[in-house]
């Protein structure tokens, strides 16, 4: 297994499967649910099946192996350091993490609301009285420690060793949620992490059509658990998805590091407008109308010790969030911008801007969540300070 992110492994890591695929320097799309069944005389000699479900040489139907998937999947798996195993969404792999667990009880506090509305999912269809606790709860026997690190939708970075640390003393487990920080930005099994969870959907995809989700774990064993629980689940990530997703693992390594340079650059930008006082102006901003700024790279050591810059040792999150100064400021800001779209989700090449309150009813009516593209930093950041201009004249209720 590799520890960082390698154009190499991205464009040629699945070629040992590549070569069975009729020479095709782009795979083709395969949409064949069954497959022709083996000749017995080949079975016996060995000519035809392996029996291996990383490695197949053959398949049968495609709830459990596809060539496309299967090759996405050895490229998922090398370059998050472990076994990766892709799903329909990745609310779908969330649900598949529950059911591979079955923790008595979930410390999770705050990051996406749709995980939330997943945990309560499982306890309805379990029957069961599972106990959510905070993350800074004591922790009992068969806990699962849920974090998410960067967390969605501000971006702030936690201590994913302090927890790890803290969830095994007890014999738990700790997933982490890596959806905002993908390789090469974090590596979570690096402070023991025992499961990572990404909405493959984001980053992976990268390039906002598909869905999917990804889990990875790592020891085979539980790779192989988890993979006789999704035949049967059902949770299967489609055909023409498992084409889009491998076609934009590919560029994995060119288009994050620019994304996360990118972000890094506007949010300490929009760090420097939000701390000018009213009545003055930064690089063309007036003060008092961004209040705040969320993100890693603005993120001290804290009392703890804990130095975010260790941990993320790729680069800072492309996503983050900035507080206005009015939920009116908030609500038009979106459609005052050229370059960001006005729409949820993150991770694509193209900047987006989300009033977050419109996906998330918990959300702050103030708070702006910003997903950094691949666009000229320097035109995004134009694009933000006529926008932020404009809000001067939009009128804010008493």
């Amino acid at each position: 297994m590799v520890n960082k992110l390698s154009g190499t492994v991205l464009i040629h890591g699945d070629g040992h499967l590549a070569k069975s695929s009729g020479g095709g320097v782009a795979p083709s799309i395969s949409v064949s649910t069954t497959f022709r069944a083996l000749n017995p005389e080949d079975i016996v000699t060995g000519a035809v099946a392996n029996g291996d479900l990383r490695n197949p040489l053959t398949h049968v139907y495609s709830r459990y192996t596809q060539p496309v998937r299967t090759r996405t999947e050895q490229i998922l798996s090398r370059i998050n350091d472990g076994y990766a195993l892709t799903y329909s969404s990745g609310l779908a792999a969330s649900y598949a993490a529950l059911i591979f667990y079955q923790p008595k009880r979930i410390a999770i506090t705050g990051g996406y609301h749709g995980c939330h509305a997943t945990i309560e999912v499982y306890r309805k269809s379990r029957g069961v009285n599972l106990e959510v606790i905070d993350l800074d709860a004591a922790y009992k026997p068969g806990d699962l420690c849920w974090l998410e690190t960067p967390l969605n939708p501000t971006g702030e970075a936690r201590d994913i060793q302090h927890y790890a640390d803290k969830v095994h003393k007890v014999g738990g487990k700790l997933l982490i949620d890596s959806t905002f920080a993908p390789p090469p930005l974090q590596y979570p099994f690096k402070f023991g992490a025992d499961c990572i969870l990404h909405s493959g959907t984001k980053y992976f995809g990268g390039h906002s059509d598909l869905l999917s989700g990804v889990l990875v774990v790592k020891a085979l064993d539980d790779w192989t658990k988890l993979h006789h629980d999704r035949t049967f689940l059902g949770s299967i990530m489609g055909s023409l998805e498992s084409w889009l997703l491998l076609r934009s693992l590919r560029t994995l390594h060119l288009r994050v590091p620019r994304q996360s340079a990118s972000a890094t650059t506007l949010a300490q930008w929009l760090d420097a407008v939000a701390n000018t006082l009213v009545g003055h102006t930064f690089d063309g901003v007036p003060g008092g109308v961004v209040s705040k700024v969320w993100h890693s790279s603005l993120q001290p050591r804290d009392a703890c010790g804990f130095d975010p810059r260790q941990q993320m040792e790729g680069g800072w999150n492309a996503t983050f969030a900035i507080l206005l100064s009015s939920s009116e400021h908030a609500t038009q800001f979106p459609h005052l911008l050229q370059y960001f779209v006005p729409a949820t989700s993150l991770g694509g090449v193209e900047s987006l801007v989300e009033h977050r309150l419109q996906s998330d009813p918990g959300a702050d009516p103030r708070l702006i969540r910003l997903s950094i593209g691949v666009e000229e930093v320097e035109d995004l950041k134009a694009d933000l300070r006529q926008a932020l201009q404009k809000l001067q004249h939009v009128k804010s209720k008493l």
